[in-house]
């Protein structure tokens, strides 16, 4: 028998694991995540200096806790993050150059690389860590709800909610075709005939994806879509969302400070 083919909504639902709980980030309005992940982002990608970054890591860290979120799901977001650190931790140091090295086996290793390479696994684990405990702990109809609230471009708003809804859409039919190509006897190999037959599927996959967004486009105009969603969740800002956003907005300050 062939392998059974996953619901698209499950599928989709794998990207709002953390986006169900109780705690302080997960209750908190969005439009203030969304600020405050911004700043703090943009202060972990400018920063330079070791103790900055260290001080960023220790925020999302603390963050992380604060929402109660599933560790093992954490680290499992992190080791695809850190499986390009590795790779950075083994060749920065070869190639960066530098009059400081350490002679190390055969190698000399240049101790600017080492320290490059460290920097930016820190700030990249503080940014993936700040990510998850900010914006995971919100849906993603939330979220566009949230960039909607704050004025961002419409098209952009409704790009990233039509792209979440069709994801596991669009999976589905790339199962749907490659089970289709098994059952022909679709053996894939380093060959022409290989490349070929992907090339043709995942041309399928765009066409009835296309065709798909048409047929969308055509239902939602009859039921007189203006361009924008609305929700019936309304967002209040409360005290608790304000003192939020304050003290993130208050740690980037310090941050800021501590990096000049």
């Amino acid at each position: 028998m062939g392998r059974r083919i996953r619901d698209p909504a499950r599928a989709v639902m794998t990207f709002e694991q953390f986006s169900a709980g109780r705690s302080l980030l997960h209750q908190a309005d969005p439009r203030g995540k969304l600020i405050s992940a911004g700043v703090l982002s943009l202060i972990f990608a400018l920063c330079q200096q070791p103790r900055t970054a260290l001080a960023g890591l220790l925020l999302a860290l603390l963050l992380t806790a604060a929402a109660r979120l599933h560790w093992a799901a954490v680290l499992r977001r992190l080791l695809v993050v850190n499986s390009f650190n590795a790779l950075l931790l083994l060749l920065l140091p070869l190639t960066y150059g530098g009059a400081e090295t350490v002679r190390f086996v055969w190698f000399d290793l240049s101790l600017s690389g080492l320290r490059l390479a460290a920097l930016i696994t820190v700030k990249s684990n503080a940014a993936v860590l700040l990510f998850i405990s900010l914006l995971s702990t919100s849906t993603v109809a939330r979220l566009g709800q949230g960039l909607q609230a704050l004025r961002l471009p419409q098209n952009l708003c409704l790009l990233l909610l039509f792209s979440y809804r069709y994801l596991g859409l669009i999976h589905e039919e790339f199962l749907r075709l490659r089970r289709a190509a098994a059952l022909r006897c679709f053996q894939p190999s380093t060959n022409l005939h290989t490349y070929r037959t992907y090339g043709h599927l995942l041309g399928m996959v765009i066409v009835r994806s296309w065709n798909r967004a048409a047929r969308v486009q055509q239902a939602m105009a009859l039921r007189g879509f203006s361009g924008a969603f609305r929700s019936l969740h309304v967002m209040e800002l409360r005290r608790s969302d304000v003192l939020l956003t304050g003290a993130l907005l208050l740690a980037a300050l310090l941050l800021a400070a501590l990096e000049v």
